[in-house]
């Protein structure tokens, strides 16, 4: 394919100053999961801004997320977004020519930390998101390489900018009843409130409890501009119909 592959470590500036050298541009992902640490996401991302901004690239496309904690005046603090939202803003302030995008909730989810859970009372399945009736934007992680392609292929039009993706948004309850329908499983909102979610006692429910309080303010989605940079964007029904095996297994 013409591609040159190269190891980087986001904790070596040495290694990332080595893969970027020459590079047109980038796209960076960084992972609070793999230490569950804002601390060290927050480092690696102001890294890789500053080896960018010393070796000139002329586009970085950064996967970002809003900085909960500044927008709520502190009220709410989400770890897992708040160190991105910090890395986005020290791109910009730096003057690294970028654009943000926001991702919504991954589809993937209901694969795996989202998975419907048989009911102890009967014959269906519950999804226990604390969503109330509110839509809930989402997206699968596999259409987001192609939109960034389009943003790097389009420079003039995206640079300086934040993107904010999306597929759709459904209810809890709409999610449910897809499932339903494509998995021949009945599959029911479970209603959870927050509250009673913070309870469950999992690790960092306190953070993921937050993230939906945050999502409960229906944040806005350019899913029009979405499928124009990616016009195979699928929607969750899709999704679940590409994925109907591993959804079996659940």
């Amino acid at each position: 394919l013409g591609a040159e592959v190269v190891k980087g470590d986001l904790n070596d500036e040495a290694s990332v100053e080595a893969a970027l050298k020459g590079a047109y541009g980038a796209f960076l992902v960084t992972n609070f999961w793999d230490s569950n640490s804002k601390k060290k996401e927050v480092y690696q991302g102001k890294l890789v801004a500053d080896v960018a901004k010393r070796l000139g690239l002329k586009h970085m496309v950064f996967s970002s997320l809003p900085n909960v904690k500044r927008l709520t005046n502190g009220k709410l603090e989400v770890e897992h977004f708040d160190g991105k939202g910090e890395v986005e803003e020290y791109f910009w302030s730096i003057g690294v020519p970028m654009t943000s995008i926001h991702v919504p909730a991954y589809f993937e989810n209901f694969l795996t930390i989202w998975k419907p859970v048989k009911a102890s009372d009967g014959d269906y399945y519950t999804l226990a998101l604390p969503m109330g009736d509110i839509p809930m934007h989402g997206m699968s992680v596999a259409d987001i390489g192609a939109v960034v392609a389009s943003i790097l292929n389009s420079p003039a039009e995206f640079l300086g900018k934040p993107v904010h993706l999306g597929a759709e948004a459904l209810t809890i309850q709409q999610y449910a009843d897809v499932l339903s329908k494509i998995l021949g499983k009945e599959v029911r909102d479970a209603k959870i409130t927050l509250e009673a979610y913070e309870k469950l006692g999992f690790p960092h429910v306190k953070e993921l409890a937050n993230m939906f309080r945050f999502y409960q303010m229906n944040l806005d989605r350019d899913v029009s501009l979405t499928y124009q940079l990616n016009p195979k964007v699928k929607s969750f029904s899709q999704f679940v119909s590409e994925n109907q095996g591993a959804f079996k297994k659940i």
